[in-house]
């Protein structure tokens, strides 16, 4: 190598050294409204809402199996079997995992691309003397495009920010089908409640069916009272049958949810309902940490800002390194001579002088996209703040509700006892027994409905809470 050769390369070396610079933005999570406590639920309420209260310090945050809190052992299983069959949670894995390969495309454009290659050829040249050659060459060749303007190191950050929030795409999902499996299972659980119910219903009112019949023939009571009893027994059958129906299709549901044919799945019988757990709910601000949707807006906010550093970097030149050696000959032999040796090395500068305004189309585009995603972070926040907040007044307002319908239950039951002895006693014709009949049964299912809805909204809370989500796997998931 010449002196001179050397005096050429020797600043663009020490290019190669310069650690160039960034033009994005420097990055920092949007600020956002934040209140201090959740409104539906002070710690002086949660008194009366079967434990559920604000987090301390030491409390232990729901973590991993959030479901198992409920300690139902028969949902723990089809929990398990979530993560590994159901199909969205596949896709967004898949999803993540391409995420990650783009991180790997970006991160290859911080070194050489190196190639090798060979050829051969023969030529033949008629005049003025005939002569036939043959030449052979194999070598090496290599390109290097310096990141003088942060270009590479921002797609670099891009597609990094990409994954991490794929990877928070993947919990969200994975958490949505958790908790849509728990509500579907504890919906089924209460129509399984139900069914025992007016099972325990129809064997009542058969034997009432049959005193009035008996009655009936004494002479004692009219054809209408046995009628009315009739119809009051098929009513209650028809609405034992019906239920079938809304527990096939909650049995389909999660049928698919945990990955498996509907052909293929049941869940046996169980009227336990299961009973309201205490949760700690924390304060708003560490949804913004919690939740995956929210993490994965967050993101795609970083994301977006480094995108504009990529069109910024577009105004300025690229300046790519490259080099070659190799070796030539007229035969194979004598590739490996010295007089063979071929190589180069230089430097290429391209500048867009003229583009119509297109680098500036593309920077107000990344910066309209950038405030695109701020908005959507903050939209994701303000959700997350209502379903907290539709959760726990939910859940405040059903141990209201609950107290008073299981007073209800009570009072029916003992109107039912005066109207039955009324009748015996010949006080009050048989209609005010199937009145209050009717009226215990209702007020019975509406307490199970209620007791489901509990347990459903306590589901919804955790996923509102985020689950067992945590934090730093967001940012740890792509170094």
């Amino acid at each position: 190598m010449t002196i001179s050769t050397i005096r050429a390369i020797t600043p663009l070396a020490c290019l190669v050294l310069w650690t160039g610079c960034d033009f994005a933005p420097k990055h920092s999570t949007p600020e956002v409204q934040t209140p201090g406590a959740f409104k539906e639920l002070t710690p002086e309420q949660s008194k009366a809402v079967d434990g559920w209260k604000t987090a301390q310090p030491q409390d232990t945050a729901i973590r991993g199996n959030w479901w198992e809190t409920f300690h139902d052992s028969s949902l723990n299983a089809l929990e398990t079997q979530v993560a590994g069959s159901n199909q969205n949670v596949a896709a967004a894995l898949a999803n993540f995992q391409a995420a990650r390969a783009i991180v790997k495309q970006s991160r290859s454009q911080y070194f050489p691309t190196v190639g090798a290659g060979a050829s051969a050829d023969r030529s033949h040249q008629a005049s003025p003397t005939a002569s036939t050659t043959t030449g052979y060459a194999a070598g090496f060749d290599a390109a290097w495009e310096l990141d003088l303007w942060g270009r590479i190191h921002n797609t670099v950050e891009a597609s990094s920010r990409e994954a991490q929030a794929t990877f928070a795409d993947l919990a969200g999902v994975q958490l949505t089908v958790q908790a849509e499996v728990a509500a579907d299972y504890f919906q089924l659980r209460a129509l399984d409640a139900q069914k025992r119910l007016l099972e325990a219903t129809v064997i009542s009112y058969q034997e009432s069916l049959e005193l009035t019949k008996a009655q009936s023939q004494a002479g004692m009571l009219s054809g209408q009272d046995t009628a009315q009893a009739e119809a009051l027994l098929n009513t209650t059958r028809a609405q034992l049958t019906d239920l079938g129906i809304e527990r096939s299709l909650l049995e389909h549901a999660i049928a698919t949810l945990v990955g498996t044919p509907a052909s293929l799945f049941s869940i046996a019988e169980d009227p336990q309902t299961g009973q309201a757990v205490a949760i700690p709910y924390g304060v708003p601000s560490q949804l913004l940490e919690r939740r995956p949707d929210i993490a994965a807006a967050e993101r795609r906010v970083a994301e977006a800002n480094a995108q504009i550093g990529v069109a910024r970097a577009a105004y300025f030149p690229t300046i790519t390194l490259s080099g070659s050696i190799g070796v030539q000959g007229s035969s194979l032999g004598n590739l490996a001579s010295g007089p063979g040796l071929v190589w180069s090395v230089g430097a290429a500068l391209a500048q867009t002088l003229f583009d119509g305004g297109k680098r500036k189309a593309v920077t107000e585009q990344a910066q309209a996209v950038y405030r695109g995603t701020v908005a959507n972070y903050r939209q994701t926040v303000l959700v997350a703040f209502q379903e907290t907040e539709d959760n726990l007044s939910t859940l405040r307002i059903l141990s209201q509700e609950l107290e008073q319908q299981n007073a209800a239950v009570d009072a029916s039951k003992r109107y039912l006892a005066l109207a039955t002895a009324r009748y015996q006693a010949g006080a009050d014709t048989y209609l005010n027994v199937i009145t209050a009949q009717v009226l215990l049964l209702d007020n019975q299912r509406t307490t199970t409905t209620l007791r489901m809805q509990q347990m459903t909204s306590s589901v919804q809370l955790v996923k509102a809470l985020g689950g067992g989500w945590s934090p730093p796997l967001a940012k740890d998931a792509v170094p």
